[in-house]
């Protein structure tokens, strides 16, 4: 309770640009394993991607593994079974005409629903193409946004620690997808350009503090450039943070109440990708990009300056204390 006072009364000061070795620390591993899922264990792309059949009939009886069991028994072998609500959705590998209608009739029998309630659809694996197609191309296009944006309203040293920042997050929570398994479909794509609109917003509040911040630091400054962008990172953590709390309550009812108690297995993809993002990329604005811009500002001759001053002001007064306590004694 204390702490949370403090923290909304400003009154806690974190050193997260000091801190930058921890985070990069963090991300590097965090990044190592997101590419090793990757890699190693790949995306569970959905039939949009590959191609397949999609079996929905309602869930009269069963369990997921028997539903699976059933289905490999009578001949498919890329066998993918979801409950949502009361139907089953079971995707398997592409199949032909006559196996489907075999299929569509047995399962019809073994679990005593009309023929007609089982529906079947065949998908192509090229719409998977244009549909991952116009992802980058939508992708490419807001980093191009994006970068264009912030190297006018800001400066081009905040739109590359903008544009790390989003690929840090998007790395992440693929490689999350990874390593859970979870399905990527088409909703799992709206949810990777949702968040990157999301982290992109937490950066620039952050950063349209630290340009005003550090606007007014001059060579007779009382702080470097780095004290000042901690400064306003401080200034805007309570901000940060609440709206975080406040995106994250309700993708976080659909993800773990919605998949669960409600069988809303069609909203898994997005949400997750929702809730992942959201969590990587307030960590990011805060730990990623604002140290990352830092590192790049205080190259500039003009911040080196100022610290050289401070560091050698801080130097004489320390040694002159000396000093004079040794003429004491």
């Amino acid at each position: 309770m204390g702490l949370g006072r403090r923290l909304y009364r400003g009154e806690i000061d974190v050193d997260f640009v000091g801190q930058w070795k921890l985070w990069y620390s963090l991300s590097g591993l965090l990044l190592v394993v997101s590419l090793a899922g990757i890699l190693f264990n790949g995306l569970n792309l959905g039939v949009e991607f590959k191609g397949g059949t999609v079996f929905t009939f309602p869930a009269s009886s069963g369990t997921v593994e028997e539903v699976r069991e059933d289905f490999r028994a009578q001949g498919a072998h890329q066998v993918i079974v979801q409950r949502a609500r009361d139907n089953w959705r079971v995707t398997t590998e592409t199949l032909s005409e006559s196996t489907l209608n075999q299929m569509q009739t047995t399962i019809a029998k073994d679990y005593k629903v009309p023929v007609k309630d089982v529906s079947v659809q065949s998908i192509g694996a090229s719409w998977g193409g244009e549909v991952s197609q116009k992802a980058w191309i939508g992708l490419g296009v807001f980093m191009l946004a994006i970068i264009l944006y912030l190297s006018m309203a800001f400066e081009p040293k905040m739109a590359l620690s903008a544009i790390v920042a989003l690929i840090h997050d998007l790395v992440i929570t693929a490689g999350v997808y990874a390593w859970s398994g979870f399905e990527v479909t088409p909703a799992t794509l709206l949810g990777f350009l949702t968040i990157l609109g999301y982290s992109l917003y937490d950066a620039v509040v952050v950063f349209d503090m630290i340009k005003e911040v550090t606007a007014k630091l001059g060579t007779t400054s009382k702080m470097t450039y780095s004290m000042a962008a901690n400064n306003a990172l401080n200034h805007t953590l309570i901000r940060s943070l609440n709206t975080s709390l406040v995106a994250i309550l309700p993708v976080a009812a659909i993800l773990f109440i919605g998949t669960t108690l409600l069988g809303a297995g069609t909203l898994k993809d997005l949400s997750l990708a929702l809730f992942v993002g959201m969590l990587v990329g307030t960590y990011s604005s805060l730990c990623v990009a604002t140290p990352m811009l830092v590192t790049l500002k205080e190259r500039e001759p003009k911040y080196q300056a100022i610290a050289r001053r401070l560091a050698s002001t801080s130097g004489k007064g320390a040694k002159g204390s000396k000093s004079a306590a040794v003429a004491k004694g």
